[in-house]
Formats: structure tokens, sequence, C-alpha cells
């Protein structure tokens, strides 16, 4: 299946934006002071509301690097495809001469 370009980009920047936002949460996570993440503040023994929202932004960090990917992939094969068509064309146009002076 071929992407076009914008479709590559927005994977691309989706996949950027949901790393950022997952590896933030995460680190907000870690560094919660309300007793929400772990009993009392003791970074010793989390609560099932840390492993559920760690779950939660491991799996969206995932989906996010694998969908961020596939843009950047669909990137590169769109780059070289197009390096490839340039030689091909200017060759084109010299056997038909259309790109000579006469």
């Amino acid at each position: 299946m071929k992407l076009s370009r914008r479709a590559s980009w927005f994977l691309t920047a989706f996949g950027i934006w949901s790393v950022w936002i997952w590896v933030t949460f995460f680190k907000n996570l870690w560094a919660d002071g309300e007793g929400l993440a772990f009993v009392h503040g003791d970074h010793s023994r989390p609560t099932a509301y840390f492993w559920i929202h760690a779950t939660l932004a491991l799996t969206s960090l995932i989906l996010g690097v694998l969908v961020g990917s596939i843009g950047v992939r669909a990137l590169r094969r769109d780059r070289r495809a197009a390096a490839q068509a340039a030689p091909e064309a200017a060759e084109a146009a010299e056997l038909t001469g259309a790109g000579a002076d006469r």
C-alpha cells in the first residue's frame, strides 16, 4: 500500500506527538506527590493506579512508535522513488530531444 505524503507526514507527526506526550505523562506519574501512584509518596510501593496508568502509557508509547515508524518509512520510500524518477525523466527528455536547443 502506498501512502500519500500528507498521510505519511501525519503518521510521523502523530508518532512524535505520542512519544512526547506519553513520556511526559510517565515522568509526571513517577513524580506523583499526591499519593495516587505510590503509597504515601514512598516509591517502593506502587498502587493499582500506578500500574494501570503505566500500562496505558507503555502501550500508547509503543503504538506511537509503530505509527511514527510507518510514516517515516513511507516518507523515505517516497524520497527514494522521487530520486530514482528524476534521472529517468531527464534521460527520457534527452532521448526525445525535448531538452535540446535547436
